[in-house]
């Protein structure tokens, strides 16, 4: 029944859409946007026009209220089935801070075509990467989404082609082009700031990875669907967090912080092994700096470009 209902919702918002599309394609002076010609010749005209290369042309061009309507108006009336349905389309991977950095740093062309040891997703099929990546910075719609946003809002970091190109011709006053040293800078801030980094997958982007968020607790929507919803949007990054209880004050800025709910104080802090993530979002906020990440098997495979070829 609710495939169904998909399925004939997803007529009627074509039906409707697509007229607007084809208005909103031809741009400025009668001319479609060079980045939109790209992505055409990326992924071939059957998918640019087929609902997966509507659903990437309405998400990237009208970013904002695509995540603002999946949060206020259907995340809500979703149901078990309809959430799996979502978590299998759109979905991410934590990274720790030294992973972020890797992908922007890496100097090298990467085609991973073994991403389901890594994202255990069966929407995911490969990664490709070119060195050095192009990086635009972009407004956070989870962010814009909430009255009482955090600060700043222009974290989302867009990686590679042709997904640069239009975001950048599309959204010029909420975009960026960074620099190697910029994106650097920008994820360091993030870290400070106790947020965390996620890269993530996009079943209109042909199972891509497109994207790496700096998310804070109290707006991000990936971060709401599993801690409110219950579905499980990110794998983790393949680590664990441990404590030395030696160098721990209990202070509790770690459970303050953690996205999961991973952590607990009592008479100590204490661990939810099933909960934490390894985002390493606590070891930012640890003023005897008594969190680290440790690998641990059982939580999957890192997604670290440092060991990809």
């Amino acid at each position: 029944m609710i495939k169904f209902a998909l399925i004939v919702l997803i007529i009627l918002v074509s039906m409707v859409l697509i007229p607007i599309l084809a208005i909103w394609l031809i741009g400025d002076r009668g001319k479609i946007h060079p980045s939109t010609w790209k992505g055409m010749m990326t992924w071939g005209w059957r998918s640019i026009f087929g609902v997966n290369g509507i659903h990437m042309y309405v998400y990237g061009r009208w970013t904002n209220w695509y995540i603002h309507t999946l949060r206020y108006h259907i995340q809500p009336r979703l149901g078990i089935k309809g959430h799996k349905w979502l978590r299998d389309h759109y979905h991410g991977k934590v990274l720790t801070h030294e992973q972020a950095e890797a992908i922007i740093m890496h100097d090298h062309d990467i085609e991973h075509h073994d991403l389901e040891q890594i994202i255990p997703y069966p929407m995911v099929r490969d990664l490709v990467l070119k060195g050095p990546p192009d990086v635009v910075a972009y407004d956070c719609s989870c962010r814009m989404s909430r009255k009482d946003h955090c600060e700043p809002t222009q974290v989302c970091m867009i990686i590679g082609q042709p997904f640069v190109d239009f975001i950048l011709e599309h959204h010029p006053k909420t975009s960026k082009r960074l620099t190697q040293a910029e994106a650097i800078e920008l994820l360091q801030a993030e870290h400070k700031r106790g947020h965390m980094h996620s890269a993530w997958f996009k079943d209109a982007c042909l199972g891509r990875f497109y994207v790496i968020c700096n998310c804070c607790k109290c707006c991000c929507a990936g971060i709401e669907s599993m801690m409110k919803y219950g579905s499980p949007m990110m794998a983790s990054s393949g680590y664990v967090i441990q404590i030395d209880e030696q160098r721990c004050t209990t202070c509790g800025n770690c459970v303050e912080i953690c996205p999961f709910d991973a952590l607990s104080m009592k008479d100590s802090i204490e661990i939810s092994w099933e909960k934490c993530m390894g985002c390493g979002a606590c070891t930012s906020q640890c003023p005897s700096e008594a969190l680290t990440l440790v690998r641990d098997e059982k939580k999957g495979i890192p997604m670290d470009v440092r060991l990809m070829n």
